[in-house]
């Protein structure tokens, strides 16, 4: 498989290795929305730092991750965008609603210790 997935405390890291064929993307939803349940993650943070493109199809699986996951209850960050890859998303204007996206490992767990702990605040 092209992505690892790794538990760290309450969060899931999913490294993607490689390109992600459309079969790999559904694996990978259907994965993390079952370890969500099994280990009550809180977060998810999904590194494509080895992607060299981020095409419509990629951006909206992402987006159905995160989404599956908020059903699941975890929230969800994007790492490792190539300054040339947000150039080209932009430019092909692809809809990026609701991806959160961030800089690195260290910003992105910062932001999902902000998040889940207002969550914990608000009761959900």
């Amino acid at each position: 498989m092209s992505v690892a997935i790794l538990r760290q405390g309450a969060y899931l890291i999913a490294s993607v290795q490689s390109d992600l064929s459309d079969t790999e993307v559904m694996w990978l939803r259907q994965e993390l929305a079952e370890r969500i349940g099994k280990y009550r993650s809180r977060g998810i943070v999904i590194d494509v730092a080895t992607l060299d493109v981020i095409d419509s199809f990629v951006a909206r699986a992402l987006s159905a991750i995160v989404l599956t996951a908020k059903l699941r209850g975890a929230e969800t960050v994007i790492v490792g965008i190539h300054p040339d890859v947000a150039i080209a998303m932009v430019q092909f204007r692809l809809n990026l609603q609701p991806l959160r996206v961030v800089l690195d490992l260290d910003e992105a767990t910062a932001l999902l210790d902000r998040l889940t702990r207002r969550d914990q605040k608000d009761g959900g």
